[in-house]
């Protein structure tokens, strides 16, 4: 489920077969225009990725509002920030909450989350067609869906 009002009206009826979120880690930082490009395509493919991902994992997952925040920023800064989504959507029966990103910065902190860290290093660039980009997306969804199944398995 996306996070649209028909999807949600959907989610508040059939909650208790809903027990996963994923939220969308997306960096953005005008300020560095060498950047710029490259970070707006990585957010395209991301956003690509996650809507196949919430295809492919209807019925059981709530893909929530993109976390957007500065490249910049001080990634403890961030992790308070994301504690209180946290706080907030624990009050929801949701056991399993992944971050999504294609940003490595957050490896280096992923223990600290309050939820698992999905981390994507997409190699698409601008020369591919996008027959190659939507093969690529396909084949890391089909592996990123056979982990989170791994999660609800354990």
């Amino acid at each position: 489920m996306k996070w649209v009002k028909h999807d949600l009206q959907h989610y508040v009826q059939e909650k208790e077969y809903i027990d996963t979120i994923i939220i969308p880690l997306l960096p953005f930082q005008l300020s560095n225009e060498s950047n710029l490009e490259k970070d707006a395509l990585q957010n395209e493919l991301l956003s690509v990725f996650n809507r196949e991902l919430e295809k492919e994992l209807t019925g059981r997952v709530l893909l929530a509002p993109d976390y957007h925040y500065l490249a910049s920023a001080d990634k403890q800064v961030e992790l308070e920030r994301l504690d209180t989504w946290v706080n907030d959507i624990q009050t929801q029966p949701f056991p399993f909450v992944f971050f999504i990103t294609s940003d490595a910065e957050w490896k280096k902190i992923e223990q600290k989350l309050g939820g698992n860290l999905l981390w994507l290093p997409f190699i698409a660039t601008e020369s591919m067609k996008p027959s190659e980009v939507q093969s690529a997306v396909r084949t890391q969804v089909k592996e990123v869906t056979g982990l989170i199944r791994s999660y609800w398995k354990g």
